[in-house]
């Protein structure tokens, strides 16, 4: 079995997502693996610029600080397009993700699904192994 190497993980601003990201940190610190932390910027997001192309956003430092991650091997990748197809994209070479890490919901279209519509088009379409850390999941 291959070592994990490189996580790659969703990023909306949402909870979901920063528990998806605390669960990736977690399991990056386990084996020293790096991290890309991925947010999709769709067609109308350029009118509330959330987040920034150049810097992660403060509340994902402070989640990589509050894990004891090293913030060497965290990444920042702001790209256009739908979540979908950014994350599978991204954890595509040259990246190449080990593991592609989605919270299960998120700032969704399809309100009342188990999965949000994001994390459920990227396990039916991945060829990356997929982890959907559920909203209720707790760090032990």
């Amino acid at each position: 079995m291959k070592l994990l190497q490189t996580i790659v993980v969703g990023y909306d601003g949402s909870s979901d997502s920063e528990t998806a990201v605390r669960w990736a940190l977690h399991l990056a610190n386990e084996t020293n693996a790096n991290v890309t932390v991925v947010h999709a910027t769709g067609m109308l997001e350029h009118l509330h610029n959330r987040f920034s192309r150049d810097e992660a956003p403060p509340a994902l430092i402070a989640l990589a600080r509050e894990c004891g991650f090293d913030e060497a091997r965290l990444r920042w990748l702001v790209d256009d397009g739908d979540a979908c197809s950014v994350l599978l994209r991204t954890a595509a070479p040259p990246i190449d993700a080990d593991v592609l890490v989605v919270g299960a919901r998120g700032h969704g279209k399809r309100v009342g699904l188990l999965l949000g519509s994001t994390s459920l088009e990227v396990t039916e379409h991945a060829t990356t192994p997929v982890v959907v850390v559920p909203s209720s999941y707790v760090d032990r």
